[in-house]
Protein backbone atom coordinates (compact mmCIF):
# COMPACT_ATOMS: atom_id res chain seq x y z
CA UNK A 1 0.00 0.00 0.00
CA UNK A 2 2.72 1.77 0.14
CA UNK A 3 3.52 5.15 -3.01
CA UNK A 4 6.95 4.44 -4.69
CA UNK A 5 8.66 7.50 -3.16
CA UNK A 6 6.90 6.29 0.55
CA UNK A 7 10.15 6.59 2.20
CA UNK A 8 13.62 8.84 2.06
CA UNK A 9 16.55 9.87 3.88
CA UNK A 10 19.76 12.30 3.21
CA UNK A 11 22.94 10.21 4.18
CA UNK A 12 24.98 13.65 4.85
CA UNK A 13 25.55 13.79 8.34
CA UNK A 14 27.51 16.87 9.64
CA UNK A 15 27.86 16.23 13.70
CA UNK A 16 25.39 16.09 16.31
CA UNK A 17 22.97 17.94 18.23
CA UNK A 18 21.65 16.97 21.67
CA UNK A 19 20.25 19.83 23.26
CA UNK A 20 16.69 21.41 22.28
CA UNK A 21 17.95 23.78 20.81
CA UNK A 22 20.73 23.69 18.34
CA UNK A 23 22.58 26.08 16.18
CA UNK A 24 21.66 26.11 12.36
CA UNK A 25 25.33 24.70 11.71
CA UNK A 26 24.64 21.38 13.40
CA UNK A 27 22.98 18.40 12.29
CA UNK A 28 19.43 17.05 13.24
CA UNK A 29 17.27 14.08 12.58
CA UNK A 30 14.13 14.97 11.45
CA UNK A 31 10.94 12.19 11.11
CA UNK A 32 8.28 12.83 9.25
CA UNK A 33 5.11 11.03 8.46
CA UNK A 34 2.87 11.18 6.07
CA UNK A 35 -0.20 9.73 4.37
CA UNK A 36 0.40 8.24 0.85
CA UNK A 37 0.77 10.03 -2.81
CA UNK A 38 -2.01 10.31 -4.76
CA UNK A 39 -3.03 6.96 -6.47
CA UNK A 40 -3.22 9.41 -9.87
CA UNK A 41 0.46 10.48 -9.15
CA UNK A 42 2.16 13.87 -7.97
CA UNK A 43 1.91 16.07 -7.83
CA UNK A 44 -2.24 16.16 -9.19
CA UNK A 45 -3.82 18.50 -11.44
CA UNK A 46 -4.84 21.73 -9.28
CA UNK A 47 -8.46 22.40 -9.44
CA UNK A 48 -7.70 25.90 -8.82
CA UNK A 49 -4.61 28.50 -9.48
CA UNK A 50 -4.67 30.07 -5.98
CA UNK A 51 -6.08 30.55 -2.39
CA UNK A 52 -6.69 33.92 -0.40
CA UNK A 53 -4.34 34.88 1.57
CA UNK A 54 -5.17 35.35 4.89
CA UNK A 55 -2.51 36.84 7.84
CA UNK A 56 -4.91 36.85 11.02
CA UNK A 57 -7.58 34.49 12.31
CA UNK A 58 -10.54 35.38 13.83
CA UNK A 59 -9.22 36.11 17.26
CA UNK A 60 -6.62 38.13 15.88
CA UNK A 61 -4.19 35.53 15.83
CA UNK A 62 -1.62 35.84 12.95
CA UNK A 63 -1.15 33.28 10.71
CA UNK A 64 2.85 31.60 10.60
CA UNK A 65 5.53 33.73 10.30
CA UNK A 66 8.35 32.08 9.83
CA UNK A 67 11.64 33.95 8.99
CA UNK A 68 12.73 31.71 5.92
CA UNK A 69 11.57 31.84 2.82
CA UNK A 70 8.85 29.21 2.00
CA UNK A 71 9.92 26.78 -0.59
CA UNK A 72 6.07 26.08 -1.41
CA UNK A 73 3.71 28.10 -3.34
CA UNK A 74 0.53 28.07 -1.58
CA UNK A 75 -2.69 25.58 -2.53
CA UNK A 76 0.34 22.55 -3.35
CA UNK A 77 -0.56 19.50 -1.99
CA UNK A 78 1.92 19.03 0.97
CA UNK A 79 0.44 16.62 3.64
CA UNK A 80 1.54 13.47 1.47
CA UNK A 81 4.85 12.01 1.08
CA UNK A 82 6.12 14.06 -2.15
CA UNK A 83 4.40 16.54 -1.00
CA UNK A 84 7.64 16.44 2.35
CA UNK A 85 5.64 19.26 4.25
CA UNK A 86 7.51 21.63 1.96
CA UNK A 87 10.75 20.86 4.25
CA UNK A 88 13.50 19.20 1.96
CA UNK A 89 15.20 22.81 1.12
CA UNK A 90 14.35 24.35 4.44
CA UNK A 91 16.17 21.57 6.39
CA UNK A 92 19.06 21.02 3.72
CA UNK A 93 20.01 24.84 3.56
CA UNK A 94 20.36 24.44 7.31
CA UNK A 95 22.41 21.02 7.05
CA UNK A 96 19.64 18.64 8.25
CA UNK A 97 18.67 15.40 7.94
CA UNK A 98 15.21 14.53 6.38
CA UNK A 99 13.21 11.45 6.50
CA UNK A 100 9.41 11.25 4.90
CA UNK A 101 7.79 7.71 5.09
CA UNK A 102 4.08 6.31 5.31
CA UNK A 103 5.11 3.35 6.55
CA UNK A 104 4.37 4.50 10.27
CA UNK A 105 2.83 1.30 12.07
CA UNK A 106 3.74 -1.25 13.85
CA UNK A 107 7.74 -2.72 14.84
CA UNK A 108 8.65 -3.50 11.42
CA UNK A 109 7.76 -0.09 10.07
CA UNK A 110 10.04 2.28 8.18
CA UNK A 111 9.16 4.95 10.89
CA UNK A 112 9.99 2.95 13.38
CA UNK A 113 13.00 1.97 12.20
CA UNK A 114 14.44 5.51 11.70
CA UNK A 115 13.06 6.33 15.52
CA UNK A 116 15.99 5.24 17.08
CA UNK A 117 18.68 7.99 16.28
CA UNK A 118 15.74 10.58 15.50
CA UNK A 119 15.71 14.28 17.23
CA UNK A 120 12.17 15.53 15.75
CA UNK A 121 9.16 13.77 15.04
CA UNK A 122 6.73 15.20 12.86
CA UNK A 123 3.21 14.18 11.67
CA UNK A 124 -0.54 14.97 11.10
CA UNK A 125 -3.81 14.25 12.57
CA UNK A 126 -4.67 12.83 9.77
CA UNK A 127 -2.10 9.72 9.49
CA UNK A 128 -0.07 10.03 13.18
CA UNK A 129 2.64 8.26 14.02
CA UNK A 130 1.30 6.74 17.61
CA UNK A 131 4.24 8.40 19.74
CA UNK A 132 3.67 5.80 22.69
CA UNK A 133 5.55 5.44 25.74
CA UNK A 134 7.48 2.61 24.39
CA UNK A 135 8.27 4.59 21.50
CA UNK A 136 9.37 7.54 23.22
CA UNK A 137 11.92 5.83 25.71
CA UNK A 138 13.62 4.00 22.29
CA UNK A 139 14.09 7.23 20.52
CA UNK A 140 17.02 8.31 22.69
CA UNK A 141 17.59 11.56 21.09
CA UNK A 142 14.03 12.73 20.90
CA UNK A 143 13.61 16.09 21.62
CA UNK A 144 10.62 17.52 19.91
CA UNK A 145 7.12 15.70 18.44
CA UNK A 146 5.55 18.48 16.10
CA UNK A 147 1.73 18.19 14.67
CA UNK A 148 1.34 19.33 11.58
CA UNK A 149 -1.56 20.31 11.97
CA UNK A 150 -3.95 20.38 15.98
CA UNK A 151 -4.22 17.81 18.34
CA UNK A 152 -1.32 16.22 19.58
CA UNK A 153 -2.89 13.45 21.15
CA UNK A 154 -1.01 10.47 19.20
CA UNK A 155 1.59 11.55 21.61
CA UNK A 156 1.75 10.37 25.11
CA UNK A 157 1.76 13.40 27.16
CA UNK A 158 2.94 12.08 30.25
CA UNK A 159 5.56 10.15 28.55
CA UNK A 160 6.62 12.97 26.71
CA UNK A 161 6.76 14.97 30.21
CA UNK A 162 8.14 12.55 31.93
CA UNK A 163 11.64 12.69 28.84
CA UNK A 164 11.22 16.09 28.86
CA UNK A 165 10.74 16.19 25.11
CA UNK A 166 8.97 19.19 23.67
CA UNK A 167 5.24 18.84 22.36
CA UNK A 168 4.17 21.47 19.50
CA UNK A 169 1.14 22.06 17.05
CA UNK A 170 -0.15 24.78 15.18
CA UNK A 171 -2.86 25.98 16.83
CA UNK A 172 -5.58 27.85 14.51
CA UNK A 173 -3.84 26.87 11.01
CA UNK A 174 -6.97 24.36 9.92
CA UNK A 175 -9.57 25.14 13.21
CA UNK A 176 -11.80 27.18 10.32
CA UNK A 177 -11.30 24.35 7.78
CA UNK A 178 -13.00 22.08 10.09
CA UNK A 179 -15.56 24.05 11.18
CA UNK A 180 -16.49 24.43 7.76
CA UNK A 181 -16.35 20.24 7.41
CA UNK A 182 -18.70 20.03 10.94
CA UNK A 183 -21.30 22.50 9.01
CA UNK A 184 -21.31 20.44 5.55
CA UNK A 185 -22.06 17.09 8.29
CA UNK A 186 -24.46 18.46 9.90
CA UNK A 187 -26.46 19.34 6.05
CA UNK A 188 -25.56 16.55 4.79
CA UNK A 189 -26.99 14.29 7.31
CA UNK A 190 -30.09 16.21 8.18
CA UNK A 191 -31.17 16.90 4.74
CA UNK A 192 -30.29 12.77 3.91
CA UNK A 193 -27.93 14.01 0.67
CA UNK A 194 -25.50 10.61 0.25
CA UNK A 195 -28.73 8.69 -0.25
CA UNK A 196 -30.37 11.01 -2.28
CA UNK A 197 -26.65 11.71 -4.24
CA UNK A 198 -26.67 8.19 -5.08
CA UNK A 199 -30.14 7.54 -5.72
CA UNK A 200 -28.77 9.64 -8.76
CA UNK A 201 -25.45 8.00 -9.24
CA UNK A 202 -26.90 4.52 -10.01
CA UNK A 203 -29.61 6.01 -12.60
CA UNK A 204 -32.35 6.40 -10.05
CA UNK A 205 -35.27 9.09 -9.53
CA UNK A 206 -37.23 7.98 -6.49
CA UNK A 207 -38.18 11.25 -4.62
CA UNK A 208 -40.11 9.37 -1.65
CA UNK A 209 -36.87 7.37 -0.91
CA UNK A 210 -34.87 10.31 -1.18
CA UNK A 211 -36.90 12.65 1.23
CA UNK A 212 -37.86 9.70 3.83
CA UNK A 213 -35.14 11.02 6.25
CA UNK A 214 -34.47 14.36 5.25
CA UNK A 215 -35.47 17.42 7.09
CA UNK A 216 -34.91 21.46 7.82
CA UNK A 217 -32.15 22.23 10.06
CA UNK A 218 -33.97 25.25 10.58
CA UNK A 219 -35.06 25.45 14.18
CA UNK A 220 -33.47 22.50 15.21
CA UNK A 221 -31.42 22.89 18.50
CA UNK A 222 -27.52 22.34 17.33
CA UNK A 223 -24.92 21.90 20.63
CA UNK A 224 -21.31 21.66 20.60
CA UNK A 225 -19.21 20.00 23.01
CA UNK A 226 -16.54 22.51 23.92
CA UNK A 227 -16.84 26.35 22.14
CA UNK A 228 -12.88 26.90 21.29
CA UNK A 229 -12.02 27.84 18.25
CA UNK A 230 -13.47 25.16 16.23
CA UNK A 231 -16.62 25.22 18.42
CA UNK A 232 -17.11 29.03 18.28
CA UNK A 233 -16.80 29.04 14.57
CA UNK A 234 -19.25 26.16 14.21
CA UNK A 235 -21.85 28.19 16.42
CA UNK A 236 -21.13 31.55 14.42
CA UNK A 237 -21.62 29.48 10.89
CA UNK A 238 -25.04 27.98 12.13
CA UNK A 239 -26.53 30.72 13.54
CA UNK A 240 -27.82 32.28 10.12
CA UNK A 241 -29.59 28.85 9.52
CA UNK A 242 -32.02 30.07 12.43
CA UNK A 243 -30.91 27.36 14.82
CA UNK A 244 -31.34 27.33 18.48
CA UNK A 245 -27.33 27.21 19.83
CA UNK A 246 -26.45 25.48 22.91
CA UNK A 247 -22.59 24.82 24.04
CA UNK A 248 -21.10 23.23 27.07
CA UNK A 249 -17.42 23.77 27.94
CA UNK A 250 -15.24 24.36 31.10
CA UNK A 251 -14.34 27.80 30.20
CA UNK A 252 -17.62 29.39 29.63
CA UNK A 253 -17.53 31.96 27.16
CA UNK A 254 -17.95 35.79 27.88
CA UNK A 255 -21.61 37.32 28.25
CA UNK A 256 -21.15 39.25 25.18
CA UNK A 257 -20.42 36.01 22.91
CA UNK A 258 -23.81 34.69 24.46
CA UNK A 259 -25.64 37.35 24.16
CA UNK A 260 -24.48 38.20 20.34
CA UNK A 261 -25.12 34.26 18.90
CA UNK A 262 -28.26 34.31 22.12
CA UNK A 263 -26.31 31.08 23.09
CA UNK A 264 -27.60 28.57 26.15
CA UNK A 265 -24.59 26.96 28.05
CA UNK A 266 -24.72 24.06 30.10
CA UNK A 267 -23.07 22.74 33.03
CA UNK A 268 -22.55 19.16 31.63
CA UNK A 269 -22.80 17.66 28.60
CA UNK A 270 -25.11 15.20 29.57
CA UNK A 271 -27.86 18.52 30.18
CA UNK A 272 -26.90 19.57 26.47
CA UNK A 273 -27.54 16.33 24.64
CA UNK A 274 -30.61 16.43 26.11
CA UNK A 275 -32.46 19.02 24.32
CA UNK A 276 -30.10 19.18 21.05
CA UNK A 277 -31.32 17.94 17.90
CA UNK A 278 -27.66 18.05 16.53
CA UNK A 279 -24.65 17.33 18.79
CA UNK A 280 -20.82 18.09 17.30
CA UNK A 281 -17.96 17.37 19.53
CA UNK A 282 -15.14 19.72 19.10
CA UNK A 283 -12.93 18.94 22.01
CA UNK A 284 -9.41 17.11 22.45
CA UNK A 285 -9.10 13.65 23.45
CA UNK A 286 -7.12 13.52 26.72
CA UNK A 287 -7.78 10.69 29.33
CA UNK A 288 -11.19 12.47 30.56
CA UNK A 289 -13.02 12.28 27.23
CA UNK A 290 -12.12 9.38 25.78
CA UNK A 291 -14.83 7.36 25.41
CA UNK A 292 -17.39 9.80 26.41
CA UNK A 293 -19.64 9.13 24.27
CA UNK A 294 -20.49 5.91 25.50
CA UNK A 295 -23.74 3.56 26.01
CA UNK A 296 -25.14 5.53 28.88
CA UNK A 297 -23.95 9.07 27.41
CA UNK A 298 -26.40 8.14 23.96
CA UNK A 299 -28.96 7.06 25.70
CA UNK A 300 -30.00 10.62 27.03
CA UNK A 301 -29.90 11.74 23.75
CA UNK A 302 -33.16 12.66 21.96
CA UNK A 303 -34.30 9.71 19.82
CA UNK A 304 -33.26 10.60 16.28
CA UNK A 305 -30.45 12.91 17.14
CA UNK A 306 -27.68 13.29 14.74
CA UNK A 307 -23.80 13.36 15.95
CA UNK A 308 -20.65 15.19 14.33
CA UNK A 309 -17.50 13.98 15.64
CA UNK A 310 -14.66 15.43 14.01
CA UNK A 311 -12.56 15.60 17.27
CA UNK A 312 -11.29 12.70 17.62
CA UNK A 313 -12.19 9.32 17.05
CA UNK A 314 -11.70 7.86 20.44
CA UNK A 315 -14.35 10.34 22.21
CA UNK A 316 -16.90 7.45 21.35
CA UNK A 317 -17.72 4.50 22.35
CA UNK A 318 -16.53 2.59 18.63
CA UNK A 319 -19.57 -0.37 19.00
CA UNK A 320 -22.18 2.07 20.94
CA UNK A 321 -22.25 4.36 17.75
CA UNK A 322 -22.97 1.77 15.62
CA UNK A 323 -25.64 0.20 17.95
CA UNK A 324 -27.14 3.34 18.22
CA UNK A 325 -27.43 3.94 14.46
CA UNK A 326 -28.74 0.02 14.25
CA UNK A 327 -31.84 0.81 17.26
CA UNK A 328 -32.33 4.43 15.99
CA UNK A 329 -31.69 6.40 19.37
CA UNK A 330 -29.32 8.36 16.85
CA UNK A 331 -30.80 9.30 13.12
CA UNK A 332 -27.09 9.57 11.93
CA UNK A 333 -23.26 10.16 12.60
CA UNK A 334 -20.73 11.51 10.55
CA UNK A 335 -17.38 12.75 10.99
CA UNK A 336 -13.94 12.07 9.61
CA UNK A 337 -12.21 11.23 12.84
CA UNK A 338 -11.58 7.27 13.76
CA UNK A 339 -9.70 5.11 15.57
CA UNK A 340 -6.37 4.06 15.02
CA UNK A 341 -5.93 5.99 12.05
CA UNK A 342 -5.91 4.69 9.26
CA UNK A 343 -8.84 2.40 10.74
CA UNK A 344 -8.59 -1.56 9.94
CA UNK A 345 -10.72 -2.34 6.98
CA UNK A 346 -13.25 -4.31 9.10
CA UNK A 347 -13.76 -1.16 11.53
CA UNK A 348 -17.63 -0.71 11.80
CA UNK A 349 -18.10 2.51 11.21
CA UNK A 350 -17.46 2.09 7.30
CA UNK A 351 -20.69 -0.59 7.41
CA UNK A 352 -22.93 1.25 9.96
CA UNK A 353 -26.20 2.26 8.86
CA UNK A 354 -26.97 5.95 8.45
CA UNK A 355 -23.47 7.37 8.61
CA UNK A 356 -21.46 10.28 6.55
CA UNK A 357 -18.03 9.27 7.54
CA UNK A 358 -15.02 10.57 5.70
CA UNK A 359 -11.32 10.17 6.28
CA UNK A 360 -9.67 12.24 8.01
CA UNK A 361 -9.85 15.14 5.80
CA UNK A 362 -11.11 18.17 7.38
CA UNK A 363 -8.31 19.85 8.36
CA UNK A 364 -5.84 18.78 5.37
CA UNK A 365 -7.77 21.10 2.89
CA UNK A 366 -4.61 22.16 0.62
CA UNK A 367 -5.41 26.10 1.77
CA UNK A 368 -5.02 24.55 5.46
CA UNK A 369 -2.19 22.72 4.60
CA UNK A 370 0.13 26.03 3.45
CA UNK A 371 -0.72 27.52 7.09
CA UNK A 372 0.26 24.10 8.73
CA UNK A 373 3.68 23.93 7.00
CA UNK A 374 4.36 27.15 7.58
CA UNK A 375 3.98 26.27 11.10
CA UNK A 376 5.98 23.54 11.27
CA UNK A 377 8.94 25.32 9.68
CA UNK A 378 8.11 28.19 12.37
CA UNK A 379 8.39 26.67 15.01
CA UNK A 380 11.51 24.32 13.95
CA UNK A 381 13.34 27.91 13.44
CA UNK A 382 12.85 28.49 17.13
CA UNK A 383 14.03 24.81 17.45
CA UNK A 384 17.25 25.58 15.53
CA UNK A 385 18.11 29.00 16.50
CA UNK A 386 17.55 28.81 20.24
CA UNK A 387 14.35 31.48 20.45
CA UNK A 388 11.07 30.97 22.39
CA UNK A 389 8.23 28.50 20.45
CA UNK A 390 4.65 30.93 20.24
CA UNK A 391 2.74 29.66 23.60
CA UNK A 392 -0.19 29.31 21.28
CA UNK A 393 2.25 26.42 19.68
CA UNK A 394 3.51 24.95 22.54
CA UNK A 395 1.60 21.66 24.54
CA UNK A 396 4.53 20.16 26.45
CA UNK A 397 7.98 21.87 27.68
CA UNK A 398 10.18 21.04 30.37
CA UNK A 399 8.44 18.68 31.74
CA UNK A 400 5.17 19.56 31.69
CA UNK A 401 2.33 20.66 29.61
CA UNK A 402 2.26 24.28 28.55
CA UNK A 403 1.30 27.08 26.63
CA UNK A 404 -2.20 26.33 24.98
CA UNK A 405 -1.64 22.68 25.90
CA UNK A 406 -2.22 23.63 29.65
CA UNK A 407 -5.87 24.90 28.86
CA UNK A 408 -6.63 22.48 26.60
CA UNK A 409 -5.17 19.07 27.47
CA UNK A 410 -5.15 16.91 31.08
CA UNK A 411 -2.41 15.56 32.07
CA UNK A 412 -2.51 11.35 30.57
CA UNK A 413 -2.05 8.70 27.99
CA UNK A 414 -4.80 8.45 24.90
CA UNK A 415 -2.47 6.30 22.45
CA UNK A 416 -3.16 2.86 23.85
CA UNK A 417 -4.81 0.29 21.33
CA UNK A 418 -3.10 2.41 18.36
CA UNK A 419 -1.34 -0.86 17.49
CA UNK A 420 -4.66 -1.76 15.90
CA UNK A 421 -3.37 0.74 13.09
CA UNK A 422 -0.99 -2.44 11.96
CA UNK A 423 -4.61 -4.20 10.64
CA UNK A 424 -5.20 -1.91 7.99
CA UNK A 425 -1.72 -2.24 6.38
CA UNK A 426 -2.62 -6.93 6.77
CA UNK A 427 -6.08 -6.93 5.41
Amino acid sequence: MLASRSMRSVARRMGSARGLHASARQDMKVLVALYDDPETGYPPKYARDDIPHIEKYPDGQTTPTPQSELPFQPGELLGCVSGELGLRKFLEDRGHTLVVTSDKDGPDSQFEKELKDADIVISQPFWPAYMTAERIAKAKNLKACLTAGIGSDHVDLEAACKNNVTVTEVTFCNSISVAEHVCMHILTLVRNFVPAHKIVCEGGWNIADAVSRSYDVEGMSVGTIAAGRIGLAVLRRMAPFDCKLHYTDRHRLSPEVEKELNLTYHETVEDMVKVCDVVTINCPLHPETENMMNEEMLSKFKRGAYLINTARGKICDRDAIKRALESGQLAGYAGDVWFPQPPPRDHPWRTMPNHGMTPHISGTSLSAQHRYAAGVIETLECIFDNKPIRDEYLIAQNGSLAGVGAHSYSPGNATGGSDEAVKFKNK
